[in-house]
């Protein structure tokens, strides 16, 4: 499927890494930069650029391990820091020294505050159902792990058969673990459609991911805690454990750039009970053994990213949280217009 009008696809060697990326707009213009998720790449923000403002600068880089960029391993001991130093090799590659604005969708989250946290010269943040800011599994409202070595969260929590379908290129629909059917379930709400055409090239975008240890879903290792695996030190998975992802420093950000969050109402991965999390899969009676909600209760993925953005707020930051009655966990895709709408209001906003 050809990129739309005005998009141009772009790769070259960083100081880290070979990194592809799309993007639209002037090249003087204001830069935004707008980071995908996990098993997505950045073709899967193109359906909005077309109809945004003038004069920004719209760049959208495939992340390591994902897309056309190169099939590097992730240190998952830095969280998502690893992403974030890469955007700013890109950023840097490209001679930008403005503040840029930045998106984050889901694992993307995790990644935009810490180019803010390590980084600075940041104009505006957008966060789209972000993954919460203590990670990924096993934590406690406040962000204490229910156990010392983060049993329950990490590389060894993802699906066998999802995984091993994602590795032979499954393009069908014959099991709910298909990448297609994942996609359709997860990535939006299940309500939504995508155009044929458009959903086999997004689909071949997620079967290009890295898959194995230093990719999806990581190493993992065994514990003698519920459900008997912890998080090992490659891949995106545990990147995503809280054991190295926890973002909640952003509260203390100086200065403090204004913030957007929007979330669907029916996400069911970022939620207040994940159907991907092992306390909720646990309590479900999915996951045999379960040690009951006073040790692994069911995260409050949703409820965290608003005690941290309320939080940034009372703190003097500028925070728009906005729920989207019938999204899912994008609703850049199944809400487009309402969406885009907002984004766009607030970039206009925070530039100036």
């Amino acid at each position: 499927m050809d990129l739309p009008s005005g998009v141009t696809s772009h790769t070259a060697q960083t100081a880290r890494l070979t990194t592809h990326w799309i993007e639209s707009g002037p090249q003087d213009g204001v830069p935004v930069v707008l980071v995908h998720g996990n098993l997505s790449t950045g073709r899967f923000y193109e359906h909005v650029l077309p109809g945004a403002p003038g004069r920004f600068r719209f760049i959208a880089p495939d992340m390591r391990g994902f897309g056309d960029s190169e099939k590097a391993d992730l240190d998952a001991t830095r969280g998502l820091r690893d992403w974030s130093d890469d955007v700013k090799a890109l950023v840097d590659h490209l001679g930008i020294t403005a503040p840029i604005h930045l998106a984050g969708w889901s694992t993307g989250g995790a990644a935009i505050s810490h180019y803010a946290l390590d980084h600075g010269g940041v104009a505006s943040l957008t966060y789209i159902d972000p993954v919460s800011p203590y990670g990924f599994g096993g934590v406690h409202r406040d962000g204490t792990p229910s156990f010392p070595d983060h049993a329950g969260s990490g590389g060894g929590t993802g699906s066998p058969d999802f995984v091993a379908r994602l590795r032979d290129g499954d393009r069908g629909t014959d099991s709910p673990f298909s990448p297609r059917n994942v996609m359709r379930t997860s990535y939006w709400a299940s309500t939504h459609t995508v155009d044929p055409e458009r959903e086999d090239m997004l689909v071949d975008e997620v079967l290009k991911s890295l898959i194995g240890d230093g990719g999806y879903p990581g190493d993992t290792t065994t514990s003698e805690n519920w459900p008997g695996v912890a998080p090992g030190t490659k891949g995106i998975l545990n990147a995503l454990s809280p054991k190295y992802c926890n973002w909640s420093a952003i509260v203390d950000l100086d200065p403090k750039p204004p913030i957007l969050w929007t979330h669907g109402e029916a996400d069911i991965v970022v939620a207040d009970g994940s159907a991907w999390e092992m306390g909720t899969l646990g309590a479900a009676g999915h996951v045999p053994g379960w040690p009951g909600a006073d040790v692994m209760p069911p995260q409050l993925m949703v409820t965290q990213l608003r005690d941290v953005f309320t939080a940034y707020a009372d703190k003097g930051g500028s925070v728009r949280m906005e729920m989207l009655a019938g999204s899912g966990h994008g609703p850049v895709f199944d809400n487009e217009a309402a969406w885009t709408e907002m984004f766009f209001a607030h970039l206009e906003a925070a530039a100036g």
